[in-house]
């Protein structure tokens, strides 16, 4: 006998046509849970509103750190010329990047690439951030075209230093963010100096 069961997939519940007798119609458990991507952000992205404009599925799980890199500030911009944010390895201990490990959902991923310009500047691979909990799997972003001349805009600088303070990155971390040079930007409109960008 024909019958209907409202079956929760992607987020949304739809009507599944099915019999009563034929589980296999059913989604399964491992179709219906797919895992959440875990993205180590430590540029602008670490300021969960500006981060969420672009993959509202985002949450942060915590801060780590990612040893063996150095945050520079020479990710020459596609879209408007100024330095942003690479964490650059160099494979020193004693170089770490601070940032906050966040949680999206699988079909959000695209958006976030196209918002880093993946493939575009930057490229991406999979590290591994130190929390207090234990070391965690995540993907990051790197820059690929860098150009040391340039520096970054007043109001990125910003963001990046109000996502530290929101997440309590370390004090002293977030003491040499301030101490970073900075441009004005010749456009005084542009989207981006909010956090809704």
């Amino acid at each position: 006998m024909a019958d209907t069961r409202m079956v929760c997939h992607n987020r949304y519940y739809i009507w599944w046509p099915c019999r009563l007798d034929e589980d296999s119609l059913l989604l399964t458990e491992s179709e219906m849970t797919r895992p959440r991507v875990r993205y180590f952000a430590y540029g602008s992205n670490m300021l969960t509103a500006r981060l969420r404009e672009r993959v509202p599925s985002a949450t942060a799980i915590g801060i780590g750190q990612l040893v063996g890199h150095a945050l520079r500030w020479d990710k020459r911009s596609w879209w408007d010329e100024s330095a942003k944010c690479d964490a650059e390895a160099t494979a020193r201990l004693s170089d770490v990047v601070w940032g906050v490990v966040f949680e999206l959902d699988p079909e959000d991923k695209p958006a976030l690439d196209i918002a880093e310009g993946l493939g575009a500047g930057y490229a991406e691979k999979m590290v591994g951030v130190k929390t207090e909990t234990g070391l965690v799997a995540a993907t990051m972003y790197y820059a690929i075209e860098k150009d040391p001349s340039l520096r970054p805009y007043h109001w990125y600088k910003a963001l990046v230093i109000a996502g530290a303070h929101e997440h309590g990155l370390p004090t002293n971390y977030r003491s040499r963010l301030e101490l970073v040079r900075t441009v004005s930007d010749a456009n005084p409109t542009r989207p981006a100096r909010t956090i809704y960008a």
